[in-house]
């Protein structure tokens, strides 16, 4: 545990609490600029993943009615049903994992800016020892110490007590999941689509009632950022009724992908069974002469067909020329 600690502050805690320092050394001594810089640099480090996990997000979403198809088809072989799924990803091309990766990533980052608060802005003298021991020996880190808790109406170092920045943190990330959740007929799929919107924005809302104010405000300018990242990818999406956003760059591989699959027949496809039907012209119990469908054989039925079978004649063995 011990080495883990280490490499913890080492690769981690050290990093953001100088670049923390040197940011609002930086930016008028502010803190909160601070904060704000480090949500950009994070999420511009983070662009190419935040793009494939809004991409697969879309395709997940396009993909559910395909989904909820494989569940009542195999609801008694979950076995089967996982392999299915697992098969439908891998034609359409999408990867579940795509679209927690950056959450993933950023939950370090979370932690490591929650600790940094608590030491450089903090509340009681105990909350001080210790912080030499995170800082470089660089002149402008010991020259910016200490830094202000002020920004705004806000204290970063505890909870907002007006409760703007837990409203703020809620509404940016209904927003953000709002875009992407898809209009459906399905009351099934309506209610948990519904569950979804509502659920992540109200957790973090809540947590933001607990913690600090600098780390609220990293979330609201890291939702803000994703809200202008999605518009570009996928417009407004749920946020406007009736309206679908022209796809572009990788997403036109994904639609083609998943237009593919819904081509594809859901009954009779395992089968491998030509089922044609009758023509208008042909009539139950009548083949095609009787029915005066226009075929190839003009109209003549099994009978006739056979009876116009003529046997080629055999080759006069007597007029083979005889080798020399």
């Amino acid at each position: 545990m011990e080495v883990i600690g280490q490499a913890w502050n080492l690769i981690i805690l050290e990093p953001i609490v100088n670049v923390l320092i040197v940011l609002a050394h930086s930016l008028f001594s502010s803190f909160g600029l601070a904060i704000i810089a480090l949500t950009i640099v994070v999420n511009g480090c983070m662009y190419p993943l935040t793009l494939k996990q809004i991409r697969a997000s879309k395709a997940m979403q396009t993909l559910q009615p395909k989904l909820a198809e494989l569940q009542k088809k195999h609801a008694k072989d979950k076995e089967k049903l996982a392999k299915e799924q697992m098969q439908l990803y891998k034609e359409s091309g999408v990867s579940p994992a795509g679209c927690i990766v950056p959450m993933l990533i950023q939950m370090p980052i979370w932690i490591a800016l929650y600790q940094s608060i608590m030491r450089l802005l903090a509340v009681t003298p105990e909350d001080f020892l210790g912080l030499s021991q995170y800082l470089y020996s660089w002149p402008v880190v010991y020259s910016a110490l200490p830094l202000g808790d002020k920004f705004l109406w806000l204290n970063l170092a505890i909870p907002d007590s007006y409760l703007v920045l837990p409203l703020l943190v809620g509404g940016t990330m209904w927003l953000q999941q709002k875009m992407i959740t898809p209009t459906t007929a399905d009351p099934k799929q309506q209610t948990q689509s519904k569950m979804m919107l509502w659920i992540m924005p109200l957790m973090f809302a809540f947590i933001t009632l607990s913690f600090p104010s600098g780390l609220a405000l990293f979330w609201v300018t890291s939702s803000a950022i994703r809200i202008v990242i999605q518009y570009f990818v996928t417009g407004w999406g749920g946020l406007v009724r009736g309206t679908t956003p022209k796809p572009v760059g990788r997403d036109k591989m994904y639609k083609k992908r998943i237009a593919q699959i819904e081509e594809r027949p859901s009954e009779y496809a395992d089968t491998g069974a030509d089922i044609v039907e009758p023509s208008s012209g042909q009539e139950e119990g009548k083949d095609y002469g009787e029915s005066g469908d226009k075929r190839q054989d003009r109209g003549r039925g099994d009978s006739e067909r056979l009876k116009g079978i003529r046997r080629q004649p055999g080759r006069d063995r007597s007029h083979r020329p005889k080798r020399r």
